[in-house]
């Protein structure tokens, strides 16, 4: 049985449900989902530059957890990028 998954912290939402290619309606694009905690660790790590042990301490992760975090994230932006795939995210909450 898999070991179960540890509440992360995420402190951040983002502004919107998804980014896309410009000029290309969803329905005709394949799409990868960016989970919240990797959203989240891109955020602390690339965004505010912060060393993995202090991210993974914010996130409530292991320094080597929040290393397989933010390459899966990593992994997924390159991929959207290069591949030309909408990218969902997770965790978005429309303003009233």
């Amino acid at each position: 049985m898999a070991r179960p998954k540890i509440e992360r912290r995420i402190g951040c939402h983002p502004a919107y449900s998804c980014f896309k290619p410009n000029g290309v309606p969803m329905k005709e694009l394949a799409s990868l989902r960016l989970d919240s905690d990797e959203l989240e660790a891109l955020r602390l790590v690339d965004m505010q530059g912060l060393q993995q042990v202090e991210a993974a301490k914010q996130l409530g992760v292991s320094r080597q957890t929040l290393g397989n975090i933010v390459a899966s994230g990593r992994k997924k932006v390159a991929q959207a990028l290069v591949q030309g795939l909408a990218l969902e995210l997770d965790g978005y909450m429309p303003t009233p």
